[in-house]
């Protein structure tokens, strides 16, 4: 079955779907496994049998975010109707769709035309009896049959995306141990607190993580944040001060050749970051994000990227944001290695943090 010539109407997004949804799902239970988000469309007995099933299987740690109906009412899980597809998929970094609305294709089309445009997979509850079905794709949820119409593939440039980072992260903290040593010791040496500093960010399709620094600050930095944000030097939801006050003396040596981010480097072995991508912001700034910019958060952070070599000091968001989409959209691995490259031109020409 195709669908990629469908054009679906265009239609607005109701006020219901507009609401962020908690990202444990509607389940309420969490999953050990890193989790793919999924929206089923339909929420009649059948998608309520599939996600229940998804729900009780942690092994594949898939989370039902909610659910797309056209004709039940409006719930904390029923999150909106099928015009809603695009919006909530884009806000609730949704991978795949479960299309669970048996003897309604022209709601199957129209929703499955919306998840290909959005890069989703794609899994159907079938309408044919088993004799139709093709002989490869089935399996059953909960006992209830689906047939797999899309997967999406990774690039392979992205396994050697993933290969660059483990290697040169590698190695790099390896060759630097002795100098991270020093920077720790200096770190102590002049003001007080913990050598390292650590805070919550936002990465792949908006998944949390921590990410780790030398501390550049004083300890109590976090806690006086707030007091400073009538000072805001940046446009949009981003915060930045040429002169922060709450920067140490160590601190601005460190910040001014980058060296407070070479504990990202351990980041990057966990595989919460890569060398090269968007900066991950912290969690309170991408709340603030409109929907747009959630496709940011569709490729891996990175210590460096082309906002980093380009536009450092700008304070407009609106080009920080235009950079990082121009990245992922015209991304290569070539382009990662150009970056890497302009990147030491950079810290040896230092234009401050």
């Amino acid at each position: 079955m195709r669908f990629a010539r469908m054009i679906p109407g265009t239609r607005g997004t109701s006020p219901v779907a507009r609401t962020r949804v908690p990202r444990k799902g509607w389940s309420g239970h969490f999953h050990l496994s890193e989790q793919r988000n999924v929206l089923m469309i339909g929420a009649g007995p059948v998608a309520r049998t599939i996600a229940q099933a998804l729900r009780d299987d942690p092994v594949h740690g898939s989370n039902v975010v909610g659910f797309l109906d056209d004709h039940l009412p409006l719930t904390h899980h029923v999150l909106g109707r099928i015009q809603d597809l695009e919006w909530l998929a884009r806000a609730q970094f949704i991978e795949e769709v479960i299309l669970a609305v048996p003897n309604e294709p022209a709601l199957v089309r129209e929703a499955a035309a919306v998840a290909l445009r959005n890069h989703l997979d794609i899994r159907a509850v079938p309408d044919l009896p088993p004799a139709f079905w093709p002989e490869a794709g089935v399996e059953h949820i909960g006992g209830v049959p689906v047939i797999v119409l899309h997967r999406e593939s990774l690039p392979r440039a992205l396994f050697l995306k993933r290969g660059l980072d483990l290697v040169c992260a590698g190695v790099g903290l390896m060759l630097l141990a002795p100098v991270m040593g020093l920077l720790a010791l200096l770190i102590r040496l002049d003001s007080r607190g913990p050598t390292f500093y650590s805070a919550e960010r936002t990465g792949t399709k908006g998944r949390p993580f921590r990410c780790y620094k030398f501390r550049s600050m004083i300890s109590e930095a976090d806690r006086l944040k707030q007091s400073l944000h009538s000072r805001n030097e940046r446009e949009g939801p981003i915060f930045k001060l040429a002169n922060d006050p709450r920067i140490t003396r160590f601190g601005r040596f460190l910040r001014r050749y980058s060296l407070d981010e070479l504990p990202q480097l351990w980041n990057v072995l966990l595989g919460h970051m890569s060398l090269v991508g968007p900066r991950p912001h912290p969690v309170e700034e991408v709340n603030q994000y409109q929907l747009p910019h959630y496709r940011r958060l569709d490729m891996k952070p990175g210590i460096t990227g082309l906002w980093q070599i380009t536009a450092r000091n700008s304070p407009s968001f609106d080009l920080n944001m235009h950079l990082d989409l121009t990245y992922i959209e015209n991304w290569t691995l070539a382009l990662d290695v150009r970056i890497l490259m302009s990147t030491v031109r950079v810290l040896f020409s230092p234009e401050g943090a």
